[in-house]
């Protein structure tokens, strides 16, 4: 048996150890793939769940919906209510535990009401040495981690979601709008909006894999490296600042260095390590 295979024989045990579980299931390849995994060992004994906030996408529910129709996941939707406190919306580097700790605050309610067992999440283990103060909440509230567990990386992953023929296995990075935002910067319905309506644009104009960083009154577009040619002619740059300003932009960039994951942590500081809640931690955070 190959390496990968033995992790993938080690994640269905682990999976079949569970009496019945709540996957949060975002529509990325990590919670699609685990969500697949937990219906093949589980079956009607595991439910995909996904949260609806101002900070998901529209597109993103579609992607999410139609992956779980084609894998005839078990799923639903509920609703959770981050942007109403304060310590989200002040949108300091450790904004992700206060989403996350609303997350499975609402799915050990929706686990404890219906019975099952436990709630997962999709982290693995490239995730691990990273900044993201999501996965102390989810320590707080005691999610498992099977995809930790059994030793998969994003390559493992995205390998397996491929072989089993799970449909977002080639699937950018999609993380939550509020990402895009600078630092500092409060997170409102209406900015979140606005760079929801600034990245349709985007798509629009038929590029796939950018950005839109939003600075308040700047929108800086990070474009990807195989992309970038096409946004740099002046025809494009004149539909960007038309797109763009019309959503209350005064400025609009083009970064020349392209799109990439993390831009918005350069300006932190490294002072400690990734597990730590103090705000100040980290150079990279979460895929943003």
């Amino acid at each position: 048996m190959s390496d990968l295979e033995t992790k993938r024989a080690r994640l269905e045990a682990e999976l079949g150890a569970v009496p019945s579980l709540v996957v949060a299931y975002s529509g990325g390849v990590d919670s699609a793939f685990l969500a697949y995994a937990a219906h093949k060992v589980l079956a009607d004994r595991m439910l995909a769940v996904t949260a609806l906030s101002e900070s998901y996408s529209a597109d993103d529910r579609r992607k999410a919906t139609d992956c779980a129709r084609q894998l005839a996941l078990p799923h639903e939707f509920i609703e959770t209510h981050e942007v109403s406190n304060p310590a989200y919306r002040a949108n300091a580097p450790n904004r992700c535990f206060f989403c996350k700790d609303e997350l499975f605050t609402e799915l050990d309610r929706l686990a404890d009401e219906r019975g099952y067992a436990a709630v997962a999440y999709g982290v693995n283990m490239d995730d691990l040495g990273d900044w993201r103060p999501g996965q102390q909440a989810a320590r707080d509230h005691r999610v498992l981690t099977p995809l930790v567990d059994a030793g998969l990386t994003k390559a493992d992953i995205r390998e397996l979601a491929r072989r089993a023929g799970v449909p977002v296995w080639d699937r950018p990075a999609s993380p939550c709008l509020a990402s895009r935002i600078a630092y500092g910067i409060e997170v409102t319905p209406e900015r979140l909006r606005v760079v929801e309506q600034g990245e349709e644009a985007l798509r629009a104009l038929g590029f796939t894999r950018f950005r839109l960083r939003h600075h308040d009154k700047l929108a800086r577009i990070e474009i990807a490296a195989e992309e970038l040619p096409r946004a740099l002619d002046p025809e494009m740059a004149r539909r960007f600042v038309e797109a763009l300003k019309a959503l209350g932009f005064t400025y609009v960039t083009l970064d020349l260095e392209g799109y990439r994951q993390g831009s918005l942590n350069s300006g932190l500081t490294k002072i400690g390590n990734a597990g730590s809640r103090d705000p100040g931690f980290g150079v990279r955070g979460p895929d943003r």
